[in-house]
Formats: structure tokens, C-alpha cells, sequence
């Protein structure tokens, strides 16, 4: 049972499984025609570097933001290989204070892009140190304190600074207002699913039955990563269960197995559903009182299942906190309780 739970945990929350990083990289596209999907991103992005290009500038900072498993980080890679430079890769809670960030843009080159992931959780004090790096290309090192400290200004390579968050409300104004362009990645339509999936078998070389294609599309929670994790999964179930051809049928039994239904719920997504409705009467409640009845972290809800449950309308937002919506109950085969207008 502890098996499982673990299997449909990296599934999901499409944490690597050990020896798949190089797996998952290959996945990866290279080019903005290799990237499927995302046509409002890619149609602007690709006018933004042909406008560099022509004009021999360096491209602009660019914000990259929505829900995990969209392709921030692909899309910040093909960016990179379209422009034809090096790319430093980063994140936020791994730059601990300013000396960080300092060792990290004076090692840069002319050219080269900074991707800084989970750009929300840097602290204001590296921030405070950013914003003259993106703005002027420079880095101020104040020497000393008090009365007698003195600003030092150091020159640095002219980059392009690519962030992607999960959260663009916990960014400052100030950091926003810093970047040239904004590039919100949304949830993927299952023809795009569908279509990535596909992909993705022929580079790792899986029999995949055309009629299996929607099957694990629909269940992908219109996560190209979670795709990618479920198309493995069933390839594994199919290399013990049958002879590795994904046909409908194996892919359908293969995901009950994982207990992914069919519009892509998990275990715990039903968890937080189930308890809503159980312990709290269809809510409303508050995310720190959802996080202490489920056991789970409060951002992993947010940041992982709720965007999901908004998406499908089977959870709203209200000022006193989480709601079930009818949907939710319908679809979980549960009779529709009107009692003081709990459920909208």
C-alpha cells in the first residue's frame, strides 16, 4: 500500500524518480517548433527574439509564470537555444543572501542567460541587489558601515534574466515592473496533451496504440509533465502486464491501478475534496485549517492541487475560504446537500 502511495505521489507532484533525470531531459524541446502548445507564449516570444536578433541586442528580461509542469523551464531552455547562449540555471531559495547572487551574475558572459526558477521566494534583501544588475548591468557592494561605508559599482556582462514563478502575486512591483515581457503559461488543451504524448513515446521508442492517446491525455491533468510520468508509468505496466504495447485497455487498467481517474483526480485530491465536505460541511475553510486536516503542506495545496480543482470548478475561492461546488459533488457521486447555501 506504501508503494503505491509513492508511485502516485511522484506521478502528480512529478517529482524525478532516481536515474530519470536524463530520461526526462530528453523529453524536452529544444526549439519554440519542437514546443507544442502555448500559442499566445510562443507567438509573442517569437517575435521578441527575432526583434533582438535583428537589432543585435540581447534579449529583454523575461517573466515566465503558471502552475508547475507547464514548461517554464523548457520554454527558458528553448530560449536559450534560439538565441544560441549559455544558459545558468538557479532558483530562489538557493540564493541565501547577496554574496550568492554576486558570485553567480560575475561569472556570467556577455549574452548569457540567468534562468532564476521559484524567482518568488528570493529575499528582499537579493532582490534590493537585482534590480541595478537588470536595470543597469551593474552591482553595487557597499564596503564597511556605518558613517564611513562607501558604495562600490562593478560592471557585469550584459544578460538577459529569465524568471519563472508559480505565484506571480508574491513578486514585488518593483521586480515586475523590471522585466520587458510577461508570459502567463496555461493549462493544455488534451488535443495538445494528446499530441505531447505522442512525442514523447516515438523519442523513447514506446508501442503506443492511437486509441490509448486520449485515454492518457485526459488523465495528465493538462500537465504536459504529469503526461510524460503517466506515459512511463503505463509503459512499466505494459512491459510487465503485457508485451509493452500501450493498447486503450492497458492504459485504462494501468491508471485504476495508479487510482487516477478519468479527469486526472488523485488520492489526495479526493482526500481534499472528501474532507471539505466531510469534516467542514462543503466549507467554506481556510487553507491553514484544509493543510492540518489533510497533513499536508499548506503550499503543496496551493501550489499543486488547488489550481487543478479551480480549473475543473470543483473547488472556488471565497473571502472566508475553500468551497466544494456541485460539480465536485456530482462527479464524486455524492448527493447534493442545500443546506444554508453550502454548496454553490
Amino acid at each position: 500500500m506504501e508503494d503505491d502511495v509513492d508511485i502516485n505521489n511522484d506521478v502528480v507532484l512529478a517529482q524525478a524518480l532516481k536515474g530519470e533525470d536524463e530520461l526526462e531531459n530528453s523529453l524536452r524541446p529544444k526549439t519554440l517548433a519542437e514546443y507544442i502548445g502555448q500559442d499566445f507564449a510562443k507567438k509573442n516570444l517569437s517575435v521578441f527574439l527575432q526583434a533582438a536578433k535583428k537589432r543585435n541586442e540581447n534579449l529583454e528580461h523575461v517573466l515566465i509564470y503558471g502552475p508547475p509542469g507547464l514548461g517554464k523551464t523548457t520554454l527558458a531552455n528553448v530560449i536559450a537555444n534560439e538565441q544560441g547562449v549559455e544558459i545558468r540555471t538557479t532558483s530562489g531559495p538557493a540564493i541565501e543572501r547577496p554574496g550568492d547572487l554576486a558570485s553567480i551574475l560575475t561569472n556570467l558572459k556577455d549574452g548569457d542567460i540567468l534562468f532564476i526558477d521559484e524567482i518568488h521566494r528570493l529575499n528582499r534583501l537579493v532582490e534590493e541587489v537585482l534590480y541595478p544588475a537588470m536595470e543597469d548591468y551593474a552591482l553595487d557592494i557597499v564596503l564597511g558601515k556605518g558613517p564611513s561605508a562607501r558604495t562600490l559599482r562593478l560592471d557585469l556582462p550584459k544578460f538577459t534574466l529569465i524568471g519563472a514563478t508559480t505565484r506571480i502575486s508574491l513578486i514585488s512591483s518593483p521586480m515586475r515592473d523590471r522585466f520587458g515581457l510577461i508570459l502567463p503559461l496555461e493549462y493544455y488543451e488534451d488535443e495538445d496533451i494528446a499530441k505531447i504524448i505522442k512525442r514523447s513515446s516515438n523519442i523513447i521508442s514506446v508501442p503506443l496504440d492511437d486509441d490509448a492517446l486520449p485515454v492518457i491525455a485526459s488523465r495528465s491533468r493538462k500537465t504536459p509533465r504529469i503526461a510524460n510520468r503517466l506515459l512511463k508509468r503505463v509503459r512499466d505496466y505494459a512491459d510487465v502486464h503485457g508485451d509493452g504495447t500501450i493498447s486503450e485497455s492497458l492504459a485504462n487498467k494501468s491508471l485504476d491501478e495508479l487510482d487516477i481517474d478519468k479527469l486526472g483526480l488523485d488520492r489526495t485530491d479526493k482526500k481534499i475534496l472528501q474532507i471539505i465536505i466531510d469534516k467542514f460541511g462543503g466549507g467554506p475553510v481556510g487553507i491553514n485549517t484544509l493543510a492540518a486536516a489533510t497533513a499536508e503542506e499548506a503550499a503543496t495545496i496551493e501550489e499543486v492541487y488547488e489550481p487543478f480543482l479551480l480549473q475543473l470548478g470543483f473547488l472556488e475561492r471565497t473571502p472566508r475560504g475553500r468551497k466544494v461546488t456541485n460539480r465536485a459533488m456530482e462527479h464524486l457521486g455524492l448527493e447534493i446537500k442545500r443546506q444554508d447555501g453550502l454548496f454553490g
